[in-house]
């Protein structure tokens, strides 16, 4: 029972960001049902569904999912009513042509900027609403901003005060993700070379890298979101975005390179090389995702080079041998762009050293700012 305890509880923090916006999300949704009722709103329900929709995941998604909800309720508002008021529209065939012509537009500029896709279903309500109770047009366009404004209001000032989540944490969380997957694609990739390549097994690796890097990169428009409003401090995220992208690049070169396993005689001289190559680069990667994760200890890049150096001197050594003379054009062409990939990864590891020591060391001195007692004068 206490295994089975503890094992909930460590698959439960591993999802702690999940259930900080399930929190974040509820409390969202009492605030802006308990603000509607005490404003004496009409419809209280559109007040909830927005609170819910713009309470994100990190405070840069919900500014700008407020921003955007706003924007596209006030323009839709605007727009349906003016249609309701402007346009006579008696009779079932009259509210149809008001319709298409409410509906039409804003259609087209939701699909130029999906963001304002509000718009359309604001001035449907604004529209149609009219027809079911006793109100006119312009009070159902100001019934319907009002409700989303409150709604927007409270869901945002929900996300940046319970439990509020910066993209900036997330960066180095998804950061170390994406590193850890990279390692374990350039272990199989050069075990390849000696063995054979499990397709399956780089094909589910390959799948969840580019998931990541998409994942990342939009966390990464978050964070920079909130930088710009002054609401996260740290290193700019663009170095690390960009290097983690070189280095998916290098892993698909090196996967191009590695086919087909190397003859028999150049695997007998290059196993070991490669082994130790494959070791200290999948090593450096994990450990790199480990000090980000953590923020703190961000490991040297010397081992590489040294195994790096070890695996060209050993390629030098059977070129000056004749050995791979006799080599099909494919193969050697795939053999030395492979020393090519792993010397280009080696360039971007270094460029990695640098942003996880950035990202390290601005994380070790704003914890001991915590930390230090405000001075009393």
């Amino acid at each position: 029972m206490t295994s089975f305890l503890k094992r909930t509880a460590i698959r439960l923090w591993s999802r702690k960001v999940e259930m900080g916006l399930g929190i974040r999300v509820t409390a969202a949704a009492f605030a802006a049902l308990a603000v509607a009722i005490a404003l004496h709103l009409r419809l209280p329900l559109w007040a909830v569904l927005t609170s819910i929709i713009v309470t994100q995941m990190s405070v840069g998604r919900s500014l700008k999912a407020t921003r955007d909800y706003l924007i596209g309720t006030i323009g839709g508002a605007i727009y349906g009513g003016a249609i309701a008021i402007l346009v006579p529209h008696h009779g079932e065939a009259g509210l149809l042509a008001v319709l298409v012509l409410a509906v039409a537009p804003l259609a087209f500029v939701a699909a130029i900027n999906p963001g304002l896709n509000v718009a359309t279903v604001t001035a449907i309500i604004v529209l149609l609403l009219p027809t079911m109770g006793q109100m006119s047009p312009f009070e159902s366009a100001v019934d319907r901003i009002l409700e989303v404004a409150v709604g927007a209001i409270t869901g945002l000032l929900v996300s940046f005060l319970v439990l509020p989540s910066r993209a900036y944490s997330q960066i180095r969380i998804n950061s170390a993700r994406v590193l850890d997957l990279l390692a374990d694609a350039v272990q199989e990739l050069l075990a390849g070379l000696t063995r054979g390549r499990d397709n399956d097994a780089l094909h589910a690796l390959q799948d969840g890298i580019g998931q990541a890097i998409n994942g990342l990169n939009a966390i990464g428009v978050e964070a920079e979101r909130e930088r710009s409003a002054k609401l996260s401090h740290g290193p700019d995220p663009g170095p690390l975005l960009r290097t983690t992208l070189r280095l998916r690049h290098d892993v698909v070169m090196i996967g191009r390179a590695t086919v087909t396993p190397l003859p028999i005689n150049l695997q007998a001289r290059l196993a070991q090389p490669l082994a130790r190559l494959s070791e200290t680069m999948s090593g450096y990667l994990k450990s790199s995702a480990e000090a980000l994760r953590l923020g703190a200890g961000a490991p040297a890049i010397w081992p590489v080079q040294t195994a790096l150096e070890a695996y060209a001197a050993e390629v030098a050594a059977m070129r000056s041998e004749g050995l791979t003379r006799g080599l099909p054009g494919d193969m050697t062409e795939r053999f030395f762009a492979l020393g090519f990939s792993l010397e280009q990864m080696r360039q971007n590891l270094k460029d990695l050293e640098r942003c996880v020591s950035e990202w390290v060391e601005r994380s070790t001195s704003t914890a001991r700012a915590a930390e230090e007692p405000p001075e009393i004068n």
